[in-house]
């Protein structure tokens, strides 16, 4: 699933260095620390008559963040906060067939105590005493899990082609920039009153709130094999959301965000209460908009809605472990080199990208969550299929990682998307004009009343399971019917896109030459992740838009108190 947020050009904001958290002496000695316990269990964890870890990786995560909230011109939150969690991977066996892989359907006896995943703040050996906890509780564990994979191999009809557990990765050595986490509190105080002080001019709103927080996240990991990487990722929110209620009871909701990985790329206040303003009147003017009916038909989806369209009804389903996978439909499984788009359509995945048009991506990032560096990932050619999102699991036909083990916290790392980027050849790519053009000549070929111009999208989710229907859903935000005969359009409410993703992607005609960014985060298996996608627009001659299931409620009785006279 990924949920959205929009960059915008930025001026700079006023800033101050929030408390110290680790400097380069700390860290190392946090290394240091981690190295010290890892030798250890390496050389002397085992059971009787039982054999130890052959890997073993300590991931630790030092958590700052800053957050002010408030509503209607109050605060609601006004938090500084900072812990660390600690990640343990155990492994038993071989690279070749280990505890790991496709064993998540199996019980497994758990103990009735369970190591803490919070861990101190202090460099001492209260620290080495939380990893001693957690390394024996995972290599007890992943000896177990070892050991009924091994019994379970028994019933279970040998693979076409053995693929290892674990691949076999060269270890690295980094160590990042120090990103020291800047905030200026009182000013964000004072904005978020005065801005959303001014919410309660809007009678109509239900709710209204804006919240600004900044992140800091250093991370240390080290492994058996000899990897050591100490980085940071800083993350800096603008986001403000409202609900409204339309006549007929339907609930709606607006918001926009702003992500930043500098605080002087966030945009000014001005330009954020400005944003505020449009997110109000849209939703205005929802309020007053038609009901559609479920709706199959030619549309033009914008940048965002495009950048969604693909990260649910493909990026998802070239995830690396769904390959390998029996509970999963494995959509594009045994289909390297074959068509699998439109044959003007590429799609890439690459951490690596810093920025794109000016704007910082939510995805990037050096060395994912495995200690892999790093790397682009051509996904699709020119509608062929060429590889897939890979961890430090391999897969029929692909033995090494290419970077995007990715997890948040404690979560056990999987491949996931970072920054997507869906590209059209120049040769087939066309103005907004003539999308639009060929929409309206689209509409009027199928001999359709109108057609759909989707501008932008709050964010989606999708099936990847075996069981059940094979589909994905978005939800739309912004939607126009663009009338087949005049080209007028009108905004329209109460649907959302739904579609099965090889008939749906492949129904695309056109592109734009103009992209668009999309930052957000993503939530899988392995937790929520910073995620971005740069996606043109696209011409589909037909998408299903299905009536969304809404409460209708009656409004309030009573008007909010701050529309009557003292």
């Amino acid at each position: 699933m990924m949920v959205a947020l929009v960059g915008c050009a930025a001026t700079p904001t006023s800033a101050e260095p929030a408390p110290a958290t680790p400097d380069g002496s700390e860290r190392e000695e946090v290394v240091g620390t981690l190295k010290a316990e890892l030798t250890r269990s390496m050389e002397r964890l085992r059971l009787p008559d039982y054999e130890g870890p052959y890997f073993l990786s300590y991931q630790l995560k030092d958590d700052e963040s800053v957050t002010v909230a408030g509503k209607f011109g109050a605060l609601t939150a006004d938090a500084r906060s900072r812990q660390r969690y600690a990640y343990v991977e155990s492994r038993v066996g071989s690279y070749e067939f280990d505890n790991f892989a496709n064993v998540d359907a199996e019980s497994y006896r758990l103990a009735n105590f369970r190591a803490e995943r919070v861990v101190p703040l202090d460099d001492d050996q209260a620290l080495r005493g939380a990893l001693w906890l957690l390394t024996d509780e995972t290599y007890k564990k992943s000896l177990s899990d070892y050991l009924t994979k091994r019994g379970g191999a028994v019933y279970e009809a040998e693979e076409a082609v053995e693929v290892p557990s674990f691949s076999r990765e060269e270890p690295t050595s980094y160590r990042g920039p120090d990103l020291p986490l800047q905030a200026d509190p009182a000013t964000w105080r004072a904005q978020v009153r005065r801005i959303t002080a001014g919410m309660r001019e809007h009678t109509f709103l239900l709710d209204a709130t804006m919240e600004v927080s900044g992140q800091r996240v250093v991370r240390y990991l080290v492994n058996s094999e000899g990897s050591e990487v100490v980085d940071e990722f800083r993350i800096y929110t603008i986001q403000a959301q409202a609900y409204t209620r339309a006549d007929d009871g339907m609930l709606l909701e607006n918001s926009r965000l702003f992500y930043a990985r500098d605080i002087d790329q966030l945009p000014s206040w001005e330009h954020v209460e400005g944003a505020i303003g449009e997110m109000i009147a849209e939703l205005r003017a929802l309020r007053d908009a038609e009901v559609i009916d479920p709706y199959t038909g030619p549309a033009i989806l914008g940048p965002e809605a495009t950048g969604v369209l693909f990260h649910e009804a493909v990026g998802h389903r070239l995830e690396g472990e769904r390959q390998r996978d029996e509970q999963e439909g494995r959509t594009f499984h045994g289909r390297v080199d074959q068509a699998v788009l439109p044959g003007f359509l590429s799609v890439y995945d690459d951490p690596n990208l810093d920025a794109y048009a000016g704007v910082q991506l939510n995805g990037h990032y050096l060395y994912d969550d495995e200690g892999v560096r790093a790397q682009r990932a051509q996904l699709i050619e020119e509608g062929v299929l060429r590889g897939f999102l890979m961890s430090r699991t391999p897969i029929e036909g692909v033995a090494h990682s290419n970077g995007h083990g990715r997890a948040q916290g404690v979560n056990v790392p999987r491949a996931r998307m970072a920054n997507l980027v869906v590209v059209a050849s120049e040769a087939a790519q066309v103005s907004e004009s003539e999308l639009r053009e060929m929409l309206l000549a689209e509409v009027r070929r199928q001999g359709k009343p109108y057609g759909l111009l989707i501008k932008d999208i709050t964010g989606g989710s999708t099936n990847t399971l075996g069981y059940g229907y094979q589909a994905f859903k978005g939800v739309p935000r912004m939607i126009y019917r663009v009338d087949a005969e005049t080209g007028e359009q009108q905004l329209v409410r109460g649907v959302e896109l739904v579609g099965t993703p090889l008939s749906s992607i492949n129904k695309i005609v056109a592109a734009s030459s103009e992209t668009g960014i999309f930052n957000g985060y993503c939530g899988a298996e392995s937790g929520y992740v910073p995620v971005s996608t740069v996606a043109p627009s696209i011409l589909t001659t037909e998408i299903e838009l299905q009536r969304t299931q809404q409460s209708r409620e009656r409004a309030p009785i009573l008007g909010p108190p701050w529309q009557e006279s003292p």
